[in-house]
């Protein structure tokens, strides 16, 4: 028997999630997107945050040693759709990057607990001009010299770049080794730089990183030298399963738009939900969203459940990075000139998720590991049913 039912507990959590979007995040759409902001100010966000935490969320993913929820994935997922439902940027407090978790002692005081607590801001530095998908050929270097190392080299479309005060960086620590590459943390005062990258969504802006002779103590190594790639195997991995949830929740409020507008919006005479070409376009959208939640899901489950999960979140990924870039530009069209403006987030968003397409991963780098997976006989045509 296969049961599709969430439980009680994932309807209650999923639920209350809905609730503290509903009363504290949509009521400040309308003054978000005439300010033209990236992002929230950071003492709005903290005060969400709290506000957020008396709803009981607090550190969805981090492990309840530091005080978090240690939610599974898939609980996870159901929370994510329901903040994605929003234009206004947020995410709840308590989190802290999942590879943080491995500092030793005195990392975690200085960097792992104060970015739990909301008091310090990181980024992940690991695409450079020169190495996107190709983790493998970056070029940032860094040299042993006494106790010390030192960093050269360039990072860009790095999310928080500009605001962070701290980066944790992959860089290149033995050039004769396939991935001998290792992840350090640099507080920004140790001499980086950095520079806000304009792009077409304006919501969420990254930035370049520069290091010129940056000198960072051997007590900065996150993890041994030389496992540097597999911590950035490890960081991608989870936001490719989280950015499929985005998705989702992203094209259910487009699609929740689009219905609305169609039994509201009158031409010659009728609704213009009258009409067959909107019927489908509407048809569509919804198929699809059916599909890329359950993918979405899925491959949560797989994370739950110990499974070597990178074949079901590529496809998560692909197909839902794929899917809401078609769901907002039906919703646009449905809406019209109205949909183009400026007044409603469709056009955000229109430009917003196209870069899904790309980071963490791009649908070309989704395709290879699918086919790879198949072609080698990795995994089986079917799947865990199969």
């Amino acid at each position: 028997m296969m049961d599709f039912q969430l439980t009680d507990e994932q309807r209650d959590i999923r639920d209350t999630a809905r609730a503290f979007v509903t009363r504290e995040l949509l009521p400040l759409e309308e003054d978000f997107l005439r300010s033209g902001a990236a992002r929230l100010p950071r003492e709005q966000e903290r005060s969400l945050q709290a506000k957020a935490r008396k709803f009981g969320f607090w550190g969805m993913s981090a492990p309840e040693r530091y005080g978090g929820m240690a939610l599974p994935a898939l609980t996870q997922s159901l929370i994510h759709i329901e903040v994605a439902r929003t234009c206004v940027p947020f995410r709840f407090g308590g989190e802290a990057d999942n590879i943080l978790y491995g500092a030793d002692a005195a990392q975690q005081e200085e960097y792992l607990l104060p970015t739990i607590e909301g008091r310090r801001l990181g980024c992940f530095a690991l695409t450079e001009p020169g190495a996107g998908s190709d983790a493998a050929a970056i070029r940032t270097s860094a040299r042993r010299d006494g106790a010390d190392w030192v960093i050269n080299g360039q990072k860009t479309f790095i999310s928080n770049g500009d605001d962070a005060d701290y980066a944790i960086v992959i860089a290149v620590t033995d050039r004769d080794a396939r991935h001998g590459s290792t992840a350090f943390l640099v507080d920004r005062d140790a001499g980086w730089t950095s520079t806000p990258i304009p792009t077409m969504g304006s919501w969420h802006q990254p930035a370049t990183l520069f290091f010129d002779q940056v000198r960072v103590p051997a007590g900065k190594v996150l993890g041994d030298v030389g496992a540097g790639f597999d911590l950035a195997k490890r960081w991608i991995g989870k936001g490719r399963h989280v950015i499929s949830a985005h998705c989702v929740g992203i094209a259910e409020r487009c699609l929740r738009m689009a219905v609305d507008y169609a039994n509201l919006r009158e031409t010659f005479g009728r609704k213009i939900g009258a009409n067959q070409a909107v019927q489908w376009m509407i048809a569509d959208s919804e198929t699809e969203l059916e599909a890329a939640r359950w993918l979405a899901l899925r491959a949560a489950w797989d994370v739950d459940r110990g499974a070597d999960a990178r074949h079901s979140v590529a496809m998560a990924k692909l197909f839902c990075c794929q899917m809401v870039g078609r769901v907002v530009d039906r919703a646009l069209q449905i809406h019209g000139g109205m949909g183009y403006s400026k007044e409603l987030p469709l056009e955000g968003w229109y430009r917003a998720v196209r870069a899904m397409r790309i980071f963490e991963g791009t649908d070309e780098i989704q395709r290879l590991i699918l086919s790879r997976d198949l072609l080698r006989g990795f995994t089986r045509i079917g799947g865990h049913l199969a």
